[in-house]
């Protein structure tokens, strides 16, 4: 019998193919006489011979194990053979597209911020991109041990380092804390830098980083909508004034209980007139005459019409025709 027999011949493929799989390994089974490598789009086959490299396929199609894969194999390296039985050999299959996953900070990152002794708790999302760069490293550090790897082993072992990360990036770069996307970009790069150089120990590398928000407690971001009210209306008096309409017109407002909401919407009533009050005294004392500016016609009290012989004043002190005093 020769090296290989046909009987038995089997595929090399591989198999129950997941997407979410870097690599897959085909093992611990003799590749037989006719048997065939098939490879797919997307895929790079690594045959492995007692743990070393001894060949790599990155074109897609099928191959005969006997005459397209062996004599390949046995010019690189001088793979040498037996004659009495199959070659038990261990085939890497490498998923060589790239990933891409979504991020969260797992808990609360936080922040010195003046006022607030405790720090200020920020969380941040977004997505980052990675693929295999070095088969050789990862051959020694991970699939010398796995059969299989997946994004999910990948993304714990960012996860566990980057909230360590986001904090030393956002500290580096520095800028307001309360508009940390003003400086997403900058701490993006730093965050990629930094988790290239952590996968690239175990034989992949970083493509991309992004950060998608930084969000904070709703009470901090009600506090700043309302400073954005504040600077918006101009003042305390109209700021107020906005605060409450806002709490007549809320649905939050509404009990569901009749008595109530006829009462709320009774004393609705009467803010809002005391609200319009304000409002009309305001536009009285702004058009009231400043003190040190002329009178008008009729600030001094004079009066249109002469009580004497009845001409008018025209604003004047004396009257002009009878000379009457008017004032």
């Amino acid at each position: 019998m020769g090296l290989f027999s046909n009987q038995f011949a089997n595929v090399v493929e591989w198999e129950e193919y997941r997407d979410d799989l870097l690599f897959w390994k085909w093992t611990n089974r003799e590749i037989k006489k006719d048997s065939r490598l098939i490879l797919k789009p997307g895929q790079d086959a690594i045959f492995l011979y007692n743990g070393a490299v001894e060949g790599i396929f990155t074109e897609s199609g099928s191959y005969t194990i006997d005459s397209e894969i062996i004599p390949f194999l046995s010019t690189l390296k001088g793979f040498k053979f037996g004659f009495n039985s199959g070659l038990r050999a261990e085939v890497l299959f490498v998923n060589t597209k790239e990933f891409t996953c979504n991020w969260g900070t797992g808990s609360p990152v936080r922040l010195q911020a003046p006022g607030l002794p405790g720090g200020l708790p920020v969380r941040s999302n977004g997505k980052f991109s990675f693929k295999i760069g070095d088969y050789n490293v990862l051959i020694e550090k991970i699939a010398g041990v796995k059969a299989m790897y997946a994004v999910d082993d990948v993304r714990d072992r960012i996860k566990g380092i980057l909230d360590g990360l986001l904090m030393k990036w956002i500290t580096q770069v520095g800028g307001d804390v309360f508009n940390l996307m003003a400086n997403a970009t900058e701490i993006s790069k730093g965050i990629k830098e930094d988790l290239d150089m952590e996968l690239y120990g175990i034989g992949l590398t970083m493509t991309d980083f992004r950060i998608s928000e930084f969000t904070y407690p709703e009470n901090i971001t009600k506090r700043a909508d309302q400073a954005a009210e504040y600077t918006m209306v101009g003042d305390m008096n109209r700021f107020q004034q906005v605060k409450m309409v806002d709490a007549m017109t809320s649905p939050s407002t509404k009990t569901g209980n009749a008595t109530t909401d006829m009462a709320g919407a009774m004393m609705g009533m009467q803010m809002g007139m005391m609200m319009a009050n304000q409002m009309v005294n305001g536009m009285q004392n702004n058009t009231q005459p400043v003190s040190g500016q002329p009178a008008g016609p009729n600030a001094g009290g004079a009066p249109k019409f002469c009580p004497n012989c009845g001409s008018p004043t025209n604003g004047a002190n004396f009257c002009g025709n009878c000379g009457h005093k008017l004032s």
